[in-house]
C-alpha cells in the first residue's frame, strides 16, 4: 500500500488540517552542543527529490514558509540531483534562513573532502551548518574513518576551516557500531539512527545507544520513524503515530522523508498539534508492536542476526544483538 493510501486511511488520527494551525507556531529543539536552534521536523533530502526537481523544489520552499528550518541532504543521494534541488530552491535569499545538512559517505579523507566540495558547488553556499558521516554500517568502516588518511580527518579540518560549522554521524544498520563511533571521538557533536515504535524489539537503538548519545549532550537526530514504509505497508502503526511516537522519545527533531508538498503539509499539522505520549501510552504501543511483526523483516536495513532473515519475529522473544 502506498503512502498516499495509507494516509487517508489515517488522516482522522491528525485532526486538524495544516490551514487550521498555520499560526501556531513549530516547535523548536536545541541540537545538542552544536547549539543550532532546529525545527523538530526536518526535511528528508532523498524523498523529496523522488519526483523530480521541481516537486523537490516546490516541497523546500512550501515548508521554509511553514517554519521548516531543517533541511537533509547526501552527497549519494540522486548523484548528487538533491544538492543541487537545494542550490536552486534555496536562491533569492532563502539560504540564510535555514540551516542545511548534507553528508558524505566515502571513508578515507581525499574522497570526503572531494564530496564536500562537490555538495557546497551544487548547493550554492560557501558553507554547511553540519555535515555528517554518512551511514556507517560495519566495524570495518570505523577503522577506516579513524585510521590515517580517514574521512575523520577531513570532518576535522573542514570545520576548522569554516567549510562547516557542526559535524557528527549517521547510520542504522548496528547500535554497536554507533557506540564505537561515540566511544572513539569526542568531537562529534550530532548524532542521527532510528527511531520508531518497533525499534525496541530488535536491535534497538533506542534501548542502547540513545541514552550515551545525550549523556554526552549530542543533538539527536530521528530518522526511519515509518521504516523506509515498511511499518505503514504492514499496517503496524499509522504515519501520525509513528511521528508521535518518535517525537514522544529524547530526540531533538525527525527527519520526515515527504514525497509530494501534501504528504509535507499533513506532518507538519501532526508537529503543530504534537502532544507526547505518557509513559503508559508508550508503553501500551510497545505491547502493541511487540507482537509483531518487527525485525529485519520490517526494517530491512538492520543488521541481520542468526535467522534474522527468514523470521518476521510476530512470536517469542526479540532476538537480541
Amino acid at each position: 500500500m502506498r503512502r498516499r493510501t495509507f494516509l487517508q486511511l489515517s488522516s482522522a488520527a491528525v485532526g486538524t488540517g495544516v490551514d487550521a494551525l498555520a499560526d501556531a507556531p513549530l516547535p523548536m529543539a536545541t541540537l545538542g552542543k552544536s547549539g543550532l536552534k532546529v525545527s523538530r521536523i526536518c526535511v528528508g533530502g532523498h524523498h523529496m527529490a523522488t519526483h523530480g526537481e521541481q516537486e523537490g523544489i516546490r516541497i523546500i520552499q512550501r515548508a521554509v514558509d511553514l517554519g521548516v528550518n531543517f533541511f537533509d541532504s547526501a552527497a549519494k543521494y540522486h548523484n548528487g540531483g538533491s544538492d543541487e534541488i537545494y542550490g536552486k530552491a534555496l536562491e533569492g535569499g532563502r539560504r540564510q534562513k535555514v540551516l542545511l545538512m548534507s553528508k558524505a559517505q566515502l571513508r578515507d579523507a581525499a574522497g570526503a573532502m572531494n564530496q564536500l566540495e562537490n555538495t557546497l558547488r551544487r548547493m550554492k553556499t560557501d558553507y554547511l551548518d553540519l555535515w555528517q558521516c554518512h551511514e556507517v554500517s560495519t566495524q570495518e568502516e570505523v577503522d577506516r574513518i579513524f585510521g590515517p588518511k580517514g574521512a575523520l580527518e577531513s570532518f576535522v579540518k573542514a570545520k576548522k576551516e569554516g567549510k562547516v560549522r557542526h559535524i557528527g554521524f549517521t547510520g542504522h544498520h548496528d547500535p554497536a557500531v554507533h557506540q564505537r563511533l561515540l566511544d572513539g571521538f569526542d568531537g562529534w557533536e550530532t548524532v542521527q539512527h532510528p527511531v520508531n515504535l518497533i525499534d525496541p524489539h530488535y536491535l534497538s537503538f533506542i534501548n542502547s545507544v540513545l541514552p550515551n548519545i545525550r549523556r554526552k549532550g549530542l543533538g539527536l537526530i530521528a530518522m526511519k520513524t515509518n521504516g523506509m514504509g515498511s511499518i505503514g505497508r504492514a499496517r503496524i502503526a499509522t504515519i501520525p503515530e509513528c511521528l508521535r511516537f518518535a517525537w514522544s522519545q529524547d530526540v531533538d527533531t525527525v527527519v520526515s522523508g515527504v514525497e509530494t508538498v501534501a504528504q509535507l503539509e499533513e506532518n507538519v499539522a501532526v508537529l503543530r498539534s504534537f502532544k507526547p505520549m505518557s509513559k503508559p501510552e508508550i508503553s501500551s504501543m510497545l505491547e502493541r508492536t511487540k507482537k509483531g511483526p518487527y525485525g529485519s523483516s520490517v526494517e530491512g536495513y538492520k543488521r541481520k542476526t542468526q535467522g534474522a532473515s527468514s523470521r518476521s519475529h510476530r512470536d517469542g522473544e526479540p532476538l537480541q544483538a
